[in-house]
């Protein structure tokens, strides 16, 4: 195996468009297994029927998986009202009731706490309606169930509602333009350049998601074992506020991610990243 090959499936993701059918747990074991990874995680669960958007995080890229998962997502889906009604009514409520901060109680049968929960919805689109059959687009916060989100608009509109069929076309940075099917990721395990390209490093991923902060090398081999960073290991001053997450890097190689703190220390380890053996 060439050494880019092996340092992408120690530190990489491969987002996949997920097909009808298995869960995700499986679609990532089986890239486990696939691979031959110690670890794969994916960022975000879809269900078993629920086609779409399903990044996988490979070994220590796992690491990264509650860096991505919160960011927002987008479906797009069918609908099927139980009466019909008109579409300027439907979309009325939709605005009223389902546009913006809303409240949601996951289903019975999520694995989370049944609590309420708020959730943000960033826009909900009619795209098409056939009768009681209903083309919609949701772009939405992370952790917000369509499912749910259906049948409370059927219950708001006094009528029912149930989801038909779901697609995610969005997961944060990741989109399905993007996106590699089974089939085209089996063919490309045969030839290690076609691997190579549909793995994103996952240093090049955290980047667009969260700041980037530049340190000096003086320093690096007490921060590799998780010493905080100090103001003076910065390249250029850094104003960033306590709490706030950032990804470091050190002449253009991921160190880790650190959160800032108060104080003469500017950062501590969240995560760091081990130099990876060729």
């Amino acid at each position: 195996m060439n050494p880019k090959l092996k340092q992408l499936l120690e530190f990489g993701i491969i987002n996949i468009d997920k097909p009808s059918g298995p869960t995700s747990f499986n679609i990532s074991d089986f890239f486990r297994k696939k691979l031959g990874l110690r670890k794969t995680s994916h960022f975000g669960t879809l269900d078993p029927k629920v086609t779409g958007v399903l990044p996988i995080a490979l070994n220590r890229a796992c690491k990264l998986t509650g860096y991505f998962i919160g960011h927002d997502k987008e479906y797009v889906g069918v609908m099927k009202i139980h009466e019909n009604i008109d579409l300027k009514k439907l979309e009325k409520v939709i605005k009223e009731k389902f546009i913006g901060e809303i409240t949601q109680l996951p289903p019975v049968k999520s694995r989370v706490k049944r609590v309420e929960r708020q959730r943000e919805i960033k826009s909900f689109e009619i795209l098409e309606k056939n009768e009681k059959e209903i083309l919609f687009q949701v772009k939405c916060q992370g952790g917000t169930y369509i499912r749910k989100l259906v049948h409370d608009l059927g219950e708001e509109l006094g009528i029912g509602a149930h989801m038909l069929e779901l697609r995610r076309i969005n997961a944060g940075i990741f989109s399905e333009e993007t996106s590699v099917n089974l089939y085209d990721f089996e063919k490309a395990c045969e030839d290690e350049k076609e691997l190579e390209k549909i793995i994103v490093p996952a240093e090049t991923a955290i980047k667009k998601i969260h700041p980037v902060v530049e340190i000096k090398a003086d320093n690096l081999k007490q921060i590799f074992t998780g010493k905080n960073i100090q103001k003076e290991d910065l390249v250029k001053e850094e104003k960033r506020k306590a709490g706030e997450i950032v990804s470091v890097f050190c002449e253009n190689k991921f160190v880790g991610m650190y959160e800032v703190v108060d104080g003469y220390s500017f950062a501590k380890s969240k995560f760091v990243m081990q130099e990876i053996k060729q």
